[in-house]
């Protein structure tokens, strides 16, 4: 009896194992467009933690599309819900660096207008020089100047002279250097400016005087 060879052909089955394997770009774009805004807004100097944030959001993302690049088999589920945690991060940055700016901006105009009004009023009751009968103000309020960094790694120190007009409410109404040590004039007007004193009396009335005062900048 003849053998007869059988060949079975057998259906072959591809399985491809992937999750989402098309990388979320437009996710990404919008990430990284939200953390231009909140550049662009200052978030560094008016929202840092929020910005810091935003920041480690980003780069948790960024290190997911990396690790993702190096696969044969991709999965971008992970990265699609980076990027919208990034972009959300971002945009809060830029959110709450708009508000602290514009309140800034608000406050600083606030001191600004109070300034003002103060060398209106001098005008009108011009400072008396400290002597004779006019005693030097009692200074209530001292704020320490900030050194600057870029005078600190210069290695400048030394004495700033700053005039002060010191209104009949104790106030520094007007500030100007005498004697300057530029890298340290502003720190030290900046410093002054917040000084707070009891005021001097003439025939036991409040006046305006001017006199000077010494910052001192040393190196520790």
């Amino acid at each position: 009896m003849p053998i007869r060879a059988f060949i079975v052909t057998l259906p072959v089955l591809i399985v491809t194992l992937t999750g989402c394997s098309q990388a979320p770009t437009a996710e990404v774009d919008a990430a990284r467009q939200s953390m231009t805004s909140a550049s662009s807004a200052s978030a560094e100097k008016y929202a840092p933690e929020s910005l810091n944030q935003a920041q480690a959001a980003q780069a948790a993302l960024d290190a997911e599309l990396k690790t993702q690049d190096g696969k044969f088999i991709k999965s971008y589920d992970r990265a699609r819900e980076l990027a919208v945690a990034a972009t959300t991060a971002a945009d809060k940055a830029a959110t709450d660096a708009k508000s602290e700016r514009e309140r800034a901006e608000a406050e600083e105009a606030k001191v600004a207008k109070a300034a003002e009004a103060r060398r209106e009023k001098l005008l009108a009751n011009p400072p008396l020089r400290i002597g004779g009968q006019v005693r030097p103000p009692v200074r209530v309020k001292e704020v320490a100047p900030v050194y600057p960094a870029m005078a600190k790694s210069a290695q400048v120190q030394g004495d700033v002279v700053i005039e002060a007009t010191i209104d009949e409410a104790g106030k520094v109404a007007d500030a100007r250097v005498v004697k300057s040590v530029p890298l340290l004039d502003q720190a030290a007007l900046d410093a002054v400016r917040q000084w707070e004193y009891r005021p001097s009396l003439l025939n036991g009335v409040p006046t305006p005087v001017v006199m000077t005062v010494t910052v001192k900048f040393t190196r520790s």
